[in-house]
């Protein structure tokens, strides 16, 4: 087969220009099935509508209102951390919660998603009535997961939250 480019002529072979196309049968070749299965498995999920999280804050000196700490943005963030570890290796996460929080026990929060109608407090807050952090790593958890918004000025003005998604 020659196809004319501009004034160049491209000699392709039949197999090129028919390899990937389907067979009567109706059955794809195998580079079709490969390249739509890496697109699918590499197209981003879609966040939730509504989440259930738990949080413990780990505030440091000055950063919540209303309450005396005394630890460094250091030492808030070490203790933030060695709890994912406590949790992830099957430490009671209720008891992790009413242990260590700076907020109030037992921290659960229901968040709507950008662009859909929250419940109200207290059952459901929109993911923008939330501190910026608290909803960029929730929304991103699956269920039973945990992760650390790690202090901000700005996303995370109150410290490290420790974050599981229960529901």
């Amino acid at each position: 087969m020659t196809v004319k480019v501009g004034t160049a002529a491209l000699v392709l072979p039949l197999f090129l220009v028919l390899s990937g196309c389907a067979s009567k049968g109706g059955t794809k070749t195998e580079s079709t099935t490969t390249t739509t299965e890496a697109k699918m498995s590499t197209a981003p999920e879609k966040e939730p509508d509504h989440i259930r999280v738990q949080h413990i804050l780990i505030g440091f000196k000055g950063s919540v209102p209303g309450k005396s700490i005394t630890r460094t943005v250091e030492e808030a963030k070490a203790l933030a951390y060695s709890l994912v570890d406590s949790a992830k290796s099957g430490v009671n996460y209720d008891d992790l919660v009413a242990r260590h929080t700076d907020d109030s026990a037992p921290g659960i929060y229901g968040l709507a998603n950008r662009g859909v109608t929250p419940a109200g407090p207290p059952t459901e807050y929109g993911r923008d009535q939330m501190v910026p952090a608290f909803g960029n790593v929730g929304f991103k958890l699956k269920l039973g997961e945990i992760g650390v918004a790690d202090y901000d000025a700005r996303n995370s003005p109150y410290g490290f939250h420790v974050i599981k998604r229960v529901e």
